[in-house]
């Protein structure tokens, strides 16, 4: 089960300004990647659930962070459908990701008090995601959309809360016109965890990437 509440979840989201997404069907891979994000400063991973027996690696994940990186919030991503969610809560997901809003997802989340974070392209989604008890809408995908949808959204609902993903990358120009928009947090995936980083295991690199980006967000949040 979850190791995190949904309101302490959002609150990492928040404060950190950023969630690294990734997938890897290599365990020990995947930990490496994990442990370099963790390095680096980051407190939350979705795991972007895609390929087959995504969940035995997500369980290692999972099992790895609780033991080895206090204060890592694993989270699972790509999810579809109301029982994979389940699935993944059963295995400590902290917190759930969708491409689209689905209420079933939304009803077995909340049983839980899990966040989920639903993908939606409109403002009627995004309200009926709120209504359902979302607290932070996934804004999918990012780069159609881009920063000025998020500025109409938060005129008439300055309530809202929005994680774009897709189109964020991890520089100083792109952060601050999301983040200048309104944006509460960033979902970065190959932008940030590169074919290059994982095809040569530069490990280090990841480090540093995620920890400059995390003090560009510091740092524009700040202006």
């Amino acid at each position: 089960m979850a190791q995190y509440s949904r309101l302490e979840v959002a609150q990492v989201m928040k404060d950190t300004g950023m969630v690294p997404l990734f997938f890897n069907s290599n365990v020990e891979l995947s930990k490496n990647v994990l442990k370099a994000c963790y390095d680096g400063g980051a407190r939350l991973m979705e795991f972007t659930a895609r390929g087959d027996f995504a969940h035995e690696v997500f369980g290692e994940l999972t099992k790895y962070a609780i033991t080895e990186l206090p204060g890592m919030i694993m989270g699972v991503g790509s999810v579809t459908d109301a029982a994979a969610a389940s699935h993944y809560m059963a295995l400590g997901a902290n917190f759930v990701v969708t491409p689209v809003l689905r209420e079933d997802i939304a009803i077995v989340c909340n049983r839980r008090k899990v966040l989920w974070s639903p993908g939606c392209g409109s403002l009627t989604e995004i309200a009926r995601a709120e209504e359902l008890g979302c607290e932070i809408v996934k804004l999918f995908p990012g780069d159609i959309y881009g920063p000025q949808f998020v500025k109409g959204i938060k005129g008439p609902q300055p309530w809202t809360s929005i994680m774009p993903t897709g189109g964020v990358s991890p520089t100083e120009e792109n952060l601050k016109s999301w983040f200048d928009a309104g944006v509460t947090c960033v979902g970065v995936g190959s932008q940030l965890i590169s074919k290059d980083i994982i095809a040569n295991k530069d490990f280090d690199k990841l480090k540093e990437d995620v920890a400059n980006a995390l003090n560009i967000i510091k740092n524009i949040k700040k202006q």
